[in-house]
């Protein structure tokens, strides 16, 4: 069995979601392989794709519970063609997956404007990039 060095560290997932997460908050940060992230976006979202996360609420009644779900081939595709740092994408949709947990989301734009200023100002404090910025301008 090869053993991997770990595609993140509990430290920085919990330096991520500090600005979020309630300290009582039960999150688990699992990462996945297309097919897994294929298998749980078509139950879930009806969606026959990989995708970068996926967020999972179990409970908020007492405390938040939740699933946050990376899938890593999709996440270093990214990262590589968005010309972002690996670690910044992580970061990035950590928080993402975090914010849809309380409830944020994208599905319109004055949503998906909230959601994304949340985002910007909480990795501005974390010091990275507006990850928002380096997607246009690599688009344009």
């Amino acid at each position: 069995m090869v053993h991997k060095k770990p595609i993140l560290k509990k430290t920085q997932c919990l330096k991520w979601l500090s600005p979020i997460v309630d300290k009582n908050a039960e999150i688990t940060i699992r990462i996945v392989d297309n097919d897994e992230s294929i298998n749980l976006n078509n139950i879930y979202r009806k969606k026959k794709y990989p995708t970068n996360v996926l967020s999972f609420l179990v409970d908020d009644e007492v405390h938040l519970i939740g699933d946050i779900v990376l899938c890593a081939p999709v996440i270093e595709k990214e990262a590589l063609e968005q010309s972002k740092k690996l670690e910044a994408h992580y970061a990035h949709l950590i928080i993402h997956g975090a914010l849809h947990l309380y409830g944020y989301d994208h599905e319109n734009k004055k949503d998906a404007d909230i959601m994304e200023a949340k985002e910007i100002k909480i990795l501005t404090k974390l010091g990275y990039k507006n990850p928002y910025l380096i997607e246009e301008s690599k688009s344009q």
